[in-house]
């Protein structure tokens, strides 16, 4: 009887992060970590179930945040709540404002470690959104939060979208409820969010 076998996702040593600079909370301090973290010769392929329980890993995990601004001027994020089928037990029924996930050894053929990274991202857009209109991506920073069993260990990039028209739907059914919503009544409601989008709503809108 054949087994599947178990997803093994790209990760680097929390130490290596730390020595870096530890921050808790966001940076958008790029050019001091990125291009460290990606030409680490520590990063590593791991089983998930291992990493998930391992603070001594950061897994690295981009996160895509669609920015609307529409003809009044009025900034709308994309936001959904999680439902149970996704990938990240722990935020099962939160909203969030970021699309994302793991960088696994399916994207490992790409060559360095930036293009690994890239085209992660790219699988994790489209597997989990249609985006149906020109956009322009920014990468504007990162999350890290020491607060949270599932922010210990994972380290967010967080990459920003402007899209020209609010045509970004779900391909998962799980990403549930999702739609445009203005910036200004996002803000005032963070405790319905996970912590990562606690964490870049106030700093890159707030």
């Amino acid at each position: 009887m054949s087994t599947v076998a178990e997803e093994r996702v790209l990760v680097l040593p929390t130490s290596e992060f730390h020595a870096l600079g530890h921050f808790q909370g966001f940076s958008s301090d790029l050019s001091k970590y990125i291009p460290a973290l990606l030409e680490s010769e520590n990063l590593s392929y791991r089983p998930r179930s291992e990493m998930e329980q391992d603070p001594s890993f950061k897994q690295l995990i981009p996160y895509m945040v669609f920015r609307y601004t529409d003809s009044e001027g009025v900034q709308r994020l994309f936001q959904y709540t999680r439902g149970g089928g996704m990938g990240e037990s722990r935020l099962h029924a939160k909203r969030s404002v970021g699309i994302g996930g793991h960088i696994s050894t399916e994207d490992s053929h790409a060559g360095s470690a930036h293009d690994v990274y890239r085209l992660g991202m790219q699988r994790e857009l489209s597997e989990e959104v249609s985006l149906e209109t020109p956009y322009t991506e920014t990468c504007v920073g990162l999350i890290n939060d020491d607060e949270t069993p599932v922010g210990k260990v994972h380290l967010g990039v967080v990459h920003l979208f402007d899209v020209e028209q609010p045509n970004v739907h779900p391909r998962e059914d799980d990403i549930l409820d999702a739609c445009f919503m203005p910036i200004d009544e996002i803000l005032p409601n963070l405790d319905r969010y996970e912590s990562w989008s606690e964490i870049v709503v106030p700093a890159l809108f707030g």
